[in-house]
């Protein structure tokens, strides 16, 4: 068998024993956009992709999962902190910023997640005027104070659909869920997924969160508890969720004739809410994390804004 340095002469590449080191030369090997390694923080790799395709995102979630670093949206306002583990940030903006009405329609807009709300104000899509125009899709969807929203009333901002990838690498689209919707569940981990979330969503600490006009967790549970009138979403999971539950791949929104205002933002769990209350929140959120994303391949949740 070759020796390691005989391999690496024949093949040009130089070897190396550092896991870190090696994540970084399979990046750049793999992905089609722009990878730099930032070095490293109390001994630990962090590093930037700048997805050119889908596919890049995907390849970087792999080697994510196989060395053990955590995959970061970037652009959110209030970056996660990840001490004690290597990092990759995958920003979409220079790419995947796709924006264009979907064919046969005359009311929906495929979305890719480095779309910045800027292009999406422009595109007639009221929803957005009240956000700030310098936010991706995704870091807005993701931030937890701009969508803020009440209690089951998910459904203002018009997201119909997302595409996501999950951190078992598998993908899968997100959208209505119910009698009337026929879109079979495509995946092994959403047909696990979905029941389980619903079980959530009928428990009791689920209703005691849903009497709150703020919602009180981390994750936006309340996608499956909508007010009459609207209708129960998985994508609308997505709300606030922090980069911590998958990666979204796209979205469709519907366009909507009423700019969407956030509630004040309260802080996840905080003390604006009693003891009952807190205890609940921690109960679904963990569930969900676990759910979503049990080996902690995405952000960890932080303290409570």
């Amino acid at each position: 068998m070759p020796s390691l340095s005989r391999r690496a002469f024949f093949t040009g590449r130089r070897i190396t024993n550092d896991p870190w080191e090696n994540f970084c030369q399979r990046m750049r090997r793999l992905v089609q956009g722009s990878f730099f390694n930032e070095g490293r923080v109390d001994g630990f790799g962090h590093a930037r992709l700048s997805a050119k395709t889908p596919a890049d995102a995907h390849h970087a979630l792999m080697l994510c999962n196989e060395y053990e670093v955590v995959f970061m949206l970037d652009g959110l306002e209030e970056e996660a902190q990840q001490p004690g583990t290597p990092v990759l940030w995958v920003d979409p903006s220079i790419y995947l910023k796709t924006c264009q009405p979907v064919p046969e329609t005359d009311d929906k807009w495929f979305v890719q997640p480095g779309c910045f709300v800027a292009e999406l104000k422009q595109a007639g899509l009221k929803q957005f005027d009240a956000f700030p125009d310098y936010l991706t899709v995704a870091a807005l969807l993701a931030d937890r104070v701009h969508m803020n929203l009440p209690t089951g009333e998910l459904g203002r901002m018009g997201l119909s659909h997302a595409g996501v990838l999950f951190a078992d690498e598998t993908k899968a689209v997100l959208g209505p869920f119910g009698e009337r919707q026929q879109q079979p569940l495509g995946t092994l981990t959403l047909q696990q997924l979905a029941p389980a979330l619903f079980r959530l969503a009928s428990g009791d600490s689920a209703k005691l969160c849903a009497d709150a006009s703020h919602w009180p967790g981390r994750y936006r549970l309340d996608a499956l508890m909508p007010v009459d009138g609207q209708e129960v979403n998985l994508s609308h999971l997505l709300f606030g969720h922090g980069g911590d539950l998958c990666w979204a791949e796209w979205f469709v929104f519907r366009v909507m004739s009423e700019p969407v205002e956030p509630l004040p933002f309260r802080g996840v769990a905080s003390d604006a809410f009693d003891d009952t209350v807190v205890y609940a929140v921690q109960d679904i959120d963990l569930h969900i994390k676990n759910q979503f994303d049990p080996c902690g391949i995405f952000p960890h949740p932080g303290q409570a804004l």
